[in-house]
């Protein structure tokens, strides 16, 4: 529990209000009971803010209520990401290796991590401090594993992965397996051999059921602070640059490289060996086929630049309609025809 005030304090916001509320949680409006805290970015959101049995309100700067206290802040968003925390701590875990836990004497762990029930960590593995393995997870050889990260149930790390601090991967994930790699040999297809790694750098987060295949001779990288939603697949030797936001359903074929900053909306396909440029985004159910310059929008199936795509699915909406005076002009060219003296 916090006074109004202890949380304007921690959010950087100013009280409107009874800075000695009681405030027992934060959910949205329509749930929010007294002791609540709910926040409201807009106006109409405010409104139902007010209607609601919340104590206070998060709100823009700018924003005045007659009828609740208020901490004003910047922007409500980020505060309430800084909020729920205090409300809804992570699961502490306790430093040890649990009896069921499977390890090879080379191994170095980090006497304050967390090794969670059937485990299995290989020969070389380094684990770092506070690092938790919450259970069935297996750790390849020569992986290392840096501080304070959070893995899930059921992750599969192959050998010689390297994960920097404060990285999550949820349940069921896949980190390293093979690159798909086949050259046609006398009739059939060859596999060629998958030699590289994936290197997760510091503050990743990759969803569950997502997996990230490990380079052919070198590197797959995915950069500072990128998050990367469920059922995403990024194939080997893609380069991806700091923090980039990958929605579900995402696959990207082999050898492409992200610049800063790019957003892939769900259910894209992107082709292998292309570039996209900082800050550029692609558009949910999209298949992006050549380059994107820095900064750029594409949608559709294949991408192309997004007011080009919207044109074009408004011209497709037109078509019945066109399809129709069309056919009413053939009618009337024909009905002069008949007119004409023969």
């Amino acid at each position: 529990m916090y006074t109004l005030s202890e949380l304007a304090a921690r959010l950087d916001g100013e009280v409107v209000g009874d800075g000695s509320l009681a405030i027992t949680g934060i959910v949205s409006a329509d749930r929010a009971q007294a002791g609540d805290l709910t926040f409201a970015d807009t106006a109409d959101y405010l409104v139902l803010a007010e209607q609601s049995g919340a104590s206070a309100v998060l709100v823009p700067a700018a924003f005045t209520s007659s009828l609740k206290a208020l901490i004003r802040v910047k922007n409500p968003r980020i505060a309430t990401a800084r909020a729920l925390p205090l409300f809804f701590p992570p699961e502490v875990h306790p430093p040890g290796i649990d009896p069921g836990a499977v390890i090879d004497p080379s191994a170095q762990i980090d006497p304050s991590a967390h090794i969670g029930p059937h485990c299995v960590i290989g020969a070389e593995v380094r684990i770092g401090a506070r690092t938790v393995l919450l259970g069935g997870n297996h750790i390849g050889r020569g992986s290392v594993l840096g501080d304070d990260i959070r893995i899930h149930p059921n992750v599969v790390i192959y050998p010689r992965t390297q994960i920097g601090h404060r990285v999550i991967i949820h349940a069921g994930t896949v980190i390293g397996s093979d690159g798909y790699g086949y050259v046609f040999d006398q009739g059939r297809h060859r596999k060629v051999l998958q030699t590289g790694n994936v290197v997760l750098h510091d503050d990743v987060e990759i969803g569950a059921n997502a997996a990230i295949d490990r380079g052919a001779f070198d590197s797959t990288v995915i950069g500072q602070g990128t998050k990367i939603d469920n059922l995403v697949h990024i194939a080997h030797n893609v380069v991806m640059g700091q923090h980039c936001l990958l929605m579900g359903q995402v696959g990207m074929a082999g050898s492409t490289h992200l610049g800063d900053y790019v957003v892939i909306a769900s259910q894209s396909g992107i082709a292998g060996h292309l570039k996209l440029g900082n800050r550029s985004t692609v558009g949910a159910k999209s298949g992006v086929m050549r380059d994107i310059p820095e900064g750029k929008t594409v949608l559709g199936i294949p991408a192309f630049p997004d007011r080009e795509t919207k044109r074009q699915w408004i011209a497709t909406a037109q078509l019945p309609e066109t399809v129709r005076r069309l056919r009413d002009l053939e009618k009337q060219v024909e009905e002069l025809k008949a007119r004409l003296p023969r």
